[in-house]
Formats: C-alpha cells, structure tokens, sequence
C-alpha cells in the first residue's frame, strides 16, 4: 500500500490487479432419483428447500403421532382409575379373562377417545402400580391432557403453515448457536473497476524540454519534474510547433522536441480544456482556438495547427475545468498596426474538437501574448451522483444527486462513531455506508444537528454546529472524548423535529416527547457539548416532520435502513440518520 493513498482506492487496486475478485462458472452436479443432474443454484437452492420443508413436515407428523399416543393413554389412565375399572379383573383366573374385563369397563368411555382401543393399550393399563393408583390425582391428570392437548393445536398449526414454521426453525437455529460466529466478512458490491482509474502514482514523470524526452527512467531523474504518475499511464505533450502526442508512459520516450506542454492524459476527458494562440506558417495569420482531446491514437502526432510548416504556438494554456482567461496581446513595433496592444478574451470562443482551425486575432506579427486575467469556467460544474449501494462517485446520473461541483467544493461525511471528514470529489472516493450517517456536499450554510450521550454524565446532549475545518480526509469527533460515549442522533436538515422515548427498565417505554432541534439550541462551535436534553438513555429518537420550507423540501433524508430518497432539481440537499 502506498503511503498517504486511501484504503478504498487500494481495495479497488486490488480487485483490478490481482486474484482478490475472480469471475467462476461453476457446474453444479446433484444426484436427484440416483441420478446426476447438472443445475443451476437458483434449482439447487429450490431443491434443498424443499427437501428441508419435507423433513421439517415429517418431524411434525411424528411428534404430532407421539403426541395423540400420550394423550391417548393419558386418557385411558384416567378413565382406569377415575372409574375403578381395575376391581373389575380381581375375580379373574386367566390372563384372557383379564383383558375381558378391562376391555368390558372401558367400552362405555371409548367413543371419548381419539382411537380405538388396542390389546397392547389394556396391557399397559395392567402394568400400573397400585402406588401409582393409590396417589392418582385428578386434577394433575387434567391439567397433563390438557397441556398436550395445547401442543397438539399448536403442531397442527405448524403443519398448515409449513414456511413460517420454517423460517422461525432457522431462525431459533441462530439465536440459538449465532452468538459469538457473525459474519467477519463484509457483503459489498463493486462496480467495475478500471485498471488507470486505480493504478498507484508509484512514479515521478520527468521532462527535458529542449531535447524532447519523457519518462521516469534514471536517465532523467535531473530534468524537470512534471508530477507522479503510475507506470501504466499515458502521457500527453504539446511541442512549440504545434504537434501533439499521447505515448505509453515509460522510462524514457521522445515525443518532439521543444515541449510546451506535458502531462497525464486521461481518455475521455471532456474537461480539461487547451486554450491556444498559434501562427499559421502559410499566411502569417495568428488564430485562437479552444479545444479538447478525448481520444486519440496513441504514438501518432497531431497538429492542434493547421499543419503548415513554420507553424508555432504563440500562446498555451491548460485548464482543468473549462476555464477561459483573457490575455494582452502585443503586435510588432514594426508592423502597420494602429493598435498595438489589445486584449483577447478566450472567454468569447466556444470549445470545438482539436482540428478546428480556430478564430483570427490578428494578421499583423506577433511580438508576445500575456494572460492578463484568470480564467472563469465555461462549462458550470462537474455534475456529482453518490451510488448508496457501493459507496462510490459517479457522473452516470447513479443514485443520488450530490450537486454541482466546483474545484473548491468539498464533499462532508458524517459517521455514526461521532466523527465527521471532508473529501475531495475525486470519483475514486469509496465510502463506507454501513459506517456512514449522511454524505452530501458542503455547503456554507450546512448544519449538522446531533444528539449525543455522555456516559460519564448519564445525560443526552444536543448540539448544533457548522463546519469550521477545511482539512481533507482528516476525522474530526464532535461528541464527548470519554470512553462509552455515543451518538444517538445526526441530521443535516435545517430545520429538524424529533420524537424520541427513554428507556424506563424492565422492558417499560416512557411516552413519547417531542422536540424542535433548531429551537431547542442556537448553533455553536463544533467542539461545544451542547445542552442538556434528557438523563437516562434514549430508546428510540425518530425523525417525526420534514421541514416545510422550500429549502428543506428540495432535501435528502437517510432512514434507519440508510435507504436514499433520490430527489430531483435540489439546491442545498440535507440529509439525516437515525441509528
């Protein structure tokens, strides 16, 4: 792992570079009727299902069967004893003449029994002891029957609802035997990930300008550093006669000489804009132009000209957001000129491919262009989308809407630990959501309205306050420093209303308060502890009513489940957590 380099960005190496993710088409073979079949999981899933619902259905009918058996001779007990059916055999001489007599007395009662009455049933009634008779209780037996007679009904039910009876077995299975084996692993989805879009910046880009050379060999561990790079990225360069080139990044590669330009070039990039002033060597004519390069073939030269000999560039610009500056150009003393020295705005050209021929700015020689002032965008924001599911950036309108995003922008993240951090809106950010409270872009206004616990105090807090650090990727806690301590509650609506109960003891809920956040506190720094709301410990605090102004109900809200209510049109979205 590189130092300094985001753990989420070295997950995503992982599974791009290595065996970490591998895709399998396993061919499932069961024997089914003492045969092998070749299945899919979705039929082998079925499959084991149903046989699992068989077992279970068949363990029912024979713990109903043992059942209906207990209370059977529970019954021809009592019935035995209760009307004194074992005086009956004591003039009997023969074994025969015994169950005669049983059989005889019990014939009255037999129709209150659920089945007939067996040679075996009378046998057992012989084998009683006189101890047993002699202590015989009634009310003990009825209460015996009856209670079988409960898990008779009860059984029965499980039979005619065979799945839910199902789904509480494996449920008990887990309550049972779960404890101290949870899952160690995490369940995430990865969208797919490119090889460039996570590649470490494991080398530093070197050039030497004059003589044309690129790369981060030994050779030109002297020469001008560029910035840090992967080895497998591509290198785009821009050469003061008006050529360009994109070259696989190696140690060392010859582009042109007389390099103006160079740089890691990302396909695709409808971004990064070139403003540029050359001379045309046929007419003498200077022409300005602004363009983009999303696509090119690589080791194959370009003219950003119009490809006449002589040409050159006069001026050269790079622009990672659209920007367009204005510049003062400055014409020949020499030449007929009335005015000399003028201002050019790029601001006025629009952007077209990078074989355009560009606008005139002037036919009269060129002595020197300057930028005279900084370049505004032209092209408005970078459109944001947070994909909940992975966690993960994207301008492929996945997900919810994030905003627009400047290069000053910053991204907040507010986490359930207490803690909130600023990021970039660097697309190969990952958040953790599993982890997460709310992620939403930073706004000046943007408040965070939390409830936390002190455990020292035994008193819930509630605080509201603004982001004051400007720190990237650095956590900052907001609750109390003290061991146990926690937060109840986090929401970056504006205007928040809470509804919250407090744990009594012994399974007893006090009754619901409610409470308007905004009203309750002003908003102060964000290392106060804020006001007291309640002692104890809150069971359960919700989120009761969306705030109502227009503002709010342009908003995002997290729900206890972190299921993201994708909204349209928002200016400052908010959102909010419960956990």
């Amino acid at each position: 792992m590189q130092p300094q380099v985001s753990p989420s960005v070295t997950v995503d190496a992982l599974y791009a570079f290595s065996d970490c993710e591998l895709s399998i088409s396993p061919n499932t073979c069961v024997i089914i009727d003492d045969k092998p079949h070749f299945i899919g999981a979705s039929d082998a899933l079925r499959l084991s299902t149903d046989t699992t619902l068989m077992l279970l259905k068949r363990e029912l009918e024979i713990q109903l069967q043992e059942l209906e058996d207990k209370w059977h001779f529970s019954s021809l007990e009592k019935i035995f004893i209760e009307n004194k059916i074992y005086r009956d055999i004591e003039e009997e001489e023969t074994w025969e003449g015994v169950i005669k007599a049983i059989d005889k007395g019990l014939t009255p009662f037999k129709k209150l029994l659920m089945r007939e009455v067996t040679e075996e049933d009378i046998v057992r009634l012989t084998e009683i002891k006189i101890k047993r008779i002699s202590k015989f209780d009634k009310k003990k037996a009825d209460e015996y029957i009856k209670g079988l007679e409960g898990e008779m009904e009860e059984t029965k039910k499980n039979l005619k609802s065979l799945t839910k009876h199902a789904i509480k077995y494996f449920e008990d299975l887990l309550k049972k035997y779960g404890k101290g084996k949870e899952r160690k692993t995490e369940i995430a989805i990865f969208n797919t990930v490119e090889i460039k879009t996570v590649a470490a910046n494991n080398e530093k880009l070197y050039v030497n300008r004059a003589k044309g050379f690129i790369g981060f060999g030994k050779d030109l561990k002297k020469e001008e550093f560029v910035s840090e790079c992967s080895d497998i990225d591509d290198i785009i360069a821009f050469m003061k006669d008006g050529t360009m080139k994109v070259v696989r990044n190696s140690e060392k590669v010859f582009v042109g000489k007389d390099i103006i330009h160079v740089a890691v070039w990302k396909k695709n990039d409808e971004r990064t804009t070139y403003n540029a002033v050359y001379l045309d060597g046929k007419s003498g004519t200077s022409y300005a132009k602004r363009f983009n390069v999303t696509s090119i073939t690589r080791d194959k030269e370009y003219p950003i000209t119009q490809g006449n000999p002589k040409s050159k560039v006069l001026y050269f610009s790079v622009n990672p957001n659209g920007e367009a500056e204005s510049c003062s150009v400055v014409l020949s003393p020499a030449c007929s000129a009335r005015n000399k020295v003028f201002e050019f705005d790029f601001y006025n050209l629009d952007i077209k491919g990078r074989g355009s021929v560009g606008n005139i700015v002037t036919k009269y020689p060129v002595k020197k262009i300057e930028q005279k002032t900084k370049g505004r965008t032209t092209l408005g924001g970078v459109e944001i989308w947070l994909d909940d599911t992975v966690g993960r950036l994207n301008i492929d309108k996945r997900g919810r809407y994030l905003g627009s995003f400047q290069n000053e922008d910053k991204i907040l993240v507010v986490l359930k630990s207490g803690e909130y951090y600023l990021t970039n809106f660097d697309l190969t950010n990952r958040y953790a959501m599993n982890e997460v409270v709310a992620v939403d872009k930073l706004y000046p206004t943007t408040t965070i309205s939390a409830v936390h616990y002190s455990d020292a105090k035994k008193c819930n807090y509630v605080k509201r306050f603004q982001i004051e650090t400007t720190s990237i990727d650095t956590k900052n806690n907001f609750i109390s420093d003290e061991n146990n301590a926690k937060l109840v509650f986090a929401t970056l609506f504006s205007n928040p209303t809470v509804e919250y109960t407090m744990d009594l003891g012994k399974g007893k809920v006090s009754e619901p308060e409610t409470v308007n956040l905004v009203e309750f506190i002003e908003v102060k720094g964000w290392k106060a502890i804020g006001n007291k709301l309640s002692g104890g410990t809150i069971k359960e605090m919700e989120l009761v009513e969306a705030p109502q102004d227009e503002e709010d109900e342009q908003s995002a809200n997290f729900d206890v489940d972190f299921e993201i209510t994708n909204l349209k049109d928002k200016t400052e979205p908010e959102q909010g957590e419960l956990f």
